[in-house]
């Protein structure tokens, strides 16, 4: 395998910038550069020479060893100073000696990959750790980077082998001392790993909204201040303001965070009756993503009634404190009045939506999983039928397990035997 080399810092001028070497050559390559490497795992500070042997920076050199580094590869890591001269000045030094080339991207990664320090979940967990705003996405991304989601798949994954292994072991080694009737323990198994991959699936909604953003929409009169308040929410004039009524005529988004959690916030048009054709449109559109929300704010005047029926989650607020009137339901956006208390109730719903969160954050996690549930399905029918249908049974449990190993990026044939003779010692 060739051996790679690349910046692994952001590009441009910085305090500090690391360039990573991967790969067989890394130990090599990098001593042409500093002399000697210090010892696997440790650090030492070294010059770095050009091939004319004028001195390019002093760094912190960090060399590890195969299967202690992040690719799993001999790797070697400079701390250079993060001056744009200088790592380019290094990387021109590093692509002069034979053997190495620069990284492709995510090249790094897809060799952690490839020898078996990251498996595929995890990957993706890092691309969202990279990707992160928020506090909450970088918690969620966190745990499916640390394995969470893997340790899950490896749960059910050894039910699913065990099921099949009893059932296995019935037909294929009847002469042994095995239990004859393993239909109610292989059902308990099933119905267990069906449920969990039944929550998991529930709650991928949510994990996708934390991934995009929950859109939390102001709904009010015109005229009322949403968009004044989206203003002030957002830090910046991010709507035109006016005291001219239905001045907002579209669906204005604002990307926030707000507690930790992503947030859209969606100002929407003034909601009354209307003989004009555009606002008419903006109406529908403001009623229409209002439902569509994961939150509605709703705004409302002092003595007026709610131009929408507040439903169960819904938070209402009687706008323009500054002109009059105190409470814990009054807030002004011109003065701030109320509006921490505001930001407070928007985060805790947030948190409650958030509670039921997947671990299982993709597309092709979804698909897996509900390829997985059909095959135990299946199972359980079969199972149903009796002895002479376990042939059959073990034939989906098995699909079922490809289906969540496919999520892994793992697939082990010889894990069924092994169960059968480790439970039952019929290796002898």
């Amino acid at each position: 395998m060739d051996t790679i080399f690349a910046l692994a810092t952001a590009q441009g001028k910085a305090g500090v910038a690391v360039i990573r070497i991967s790969g067989p050559l890394a130990w090599d390559a990098a001593a042409q550069i500093c002399g000697r490497l210090p010892h696997p795992r440790g650090s030492a500070l070294r010059a770095l020479y050009a091939a004319d042997g004028l001195i390019i920076d002093h760094a912190l050199v960090l060399a590890f060893e195969e299967k202690a580094s992040f690719t799993g590869e001999k790797t070697v890591e400079f701390q250079t100073h993060g001056s744009i001269a200088v790592v380019q000045s290094l990387l021109s030094r590093l692509a002069q000696i034979d053997g190495l080339r620069i990284a492709a991207p995510g090249e790094f990664t897809r060799r952690a990959l490839e020898n078996g320090q990251l498996d595929l979940t995890q990957v993706e967990g890092l691309a969202d750790l990279i990707d992160a705003e928020t506090e909450a996405q970088r918690k969620h991304a966190l745990q499916v980077f640390q394995g969470a989601l893997s340790g899950q798949i490896e749960h059910w994954r050894r039910d699913l082998i065990r099921a099949a292994a009893l059932l296995e072991a019935v037909i294929d080694f009847a002469d042994e001392d095995v239990p004859e009737d393993v239909t109610p323990e292989v059902q308990a198994l099933l119905t267990k790993v069906q449920a969990d991959i039944e929550s998991q699936l529930r709650g991928q909604k949510n994990t996708e909204r934390l991934k995009t953003g929950y859109e939390v929409a102001i709904i009010g009169a015109p005229n009322v201040g949403k968009s004044t308040l989206l203003n002030t929410l957002a830090g910046r004039d991010a709507a035109i303001t006016s005291s001219i009524a239905g001045t907002t005529r579209d669906v204005i988004e604002v990307r926030m965070d707000i507690g930790g959690w992503p947030v859209t916030l969606l100002d929407t048009a003034g909601i009354r009756d209307s003989d004009d054709v555009i606002e008419q449109a903006g109406i529908a559109l403001a009623h229409k993503r209002g439902q569509a929300a994961d939150m509605r704010l709703i705004l409302i005047e002092d003595g007026k009634a709610p131009p929408v029926t507040p439903q169960p989650g819904d938070i209402v607020r009687i706008c323009k404190a500054d002109l009059g009137g105190e409470g814990a339901d009054h807030i002004s956006a011109k003065t701030g009045y109320g509006i921490d208390a505001l930001i407070h109730e928007i985060s805790d719903q947030l948190a409650h939506l958030g509670d039921n969160l997947s671990l299982a954050s993709t597309e092709r996690h979804r698909q897996s999983l509900n390829f997985a549930l059909d095959a135990l399905g299946n199972a359980q029918i079969q199972l149903s039928h009796g002895g002479d249908f376990y042939d059959i049974t073990a034939e989906e449990l098995r699909t079922a397990v490809r289906a969540l190993e496919s999520i892994v990026g793992r697939v082990d044939v010889e894990d069924l035997l092994d169960e059968i003779f480790a439970s039952f010692c019929l290796g002898k």
